[in-house]
C-alpha cells in the first residue's frame, strides 16, 4: 500500500483512487473515471488493466508500451454522458508527457455493465 497522490490528477492517494480499479477491487463507475484510471495505467505500465478495459471489438491482441515514455499530467477538457445512467460516453482530454502532449476525444461504452474504452479521435 502506498500513500502517494494518484497520477490521474484527483486529490486522492493512488490506492484510494485508480489503484483500486487496477487491483480489481472496484470498477470505474463513470467513463471519466475509467479514462483517468486508464491514463494512470499508462503511467504505471499496467498493460493487463489496459487490455481488460478495452472494448472486445476494438481491443488489440497485444499492447507494448514504450518504457521510456514519461507521462507528466492529465487534464480533462470535456465529457458527454458517461454516468451510471448512460450506455455510452465521451471524454476529451490532454495527456502530457515529457516532450509533448496527446489531445484526444475518447469513446466509451458499457459491456456487461462495466465501462470500457472503444476508440479515440486525435485532436489538434
Amino acid at each position: 500500500m502506498t500513500s502517494r497522490t494518484c497520477p490521474c490528477g484527483l486529490p486522492q492517494s493512488y490506492d484510494a483512487c485508480c489503484g483500486r480499479f487496477h487491483a480489481g477491487a472496484a470498477a470505474a463507475p463513470t467513463a471519466e473515471l475509467l479514462m483517468r484510471s486508464r491514463y494512470c495505467a499508462f503511467v504505471e505500465g499496467d498493460v493487463p488493466y489496459l487490455l481488460r478495459t478495452w472494448h472486445p471489438r476494438t481491443r488489440p491482441e497485444r499492447l507494448e508500451l514504450d518504457p521510456r515514455m514519461r507521462w507528466t499530467g492529465l487534464e480533462i477538457l470535456d465529457g458527454t454522458d458517461g454516468s451510471a445512467f448512460h450506455a455510452r460516453g465521451t471524454v476529451t482530454f490532454r495527456a502530457s508527457y515529457r516532450g509533448g502532449s496527446l489531445h484526444e476525444r475518447s469513446r466509451f461504452e458499457r459491456v456487461d455493465g462495466a465501462w470500457v474504452y472503444v476508440d479515440g479521435e486525435f485532436l489538434d
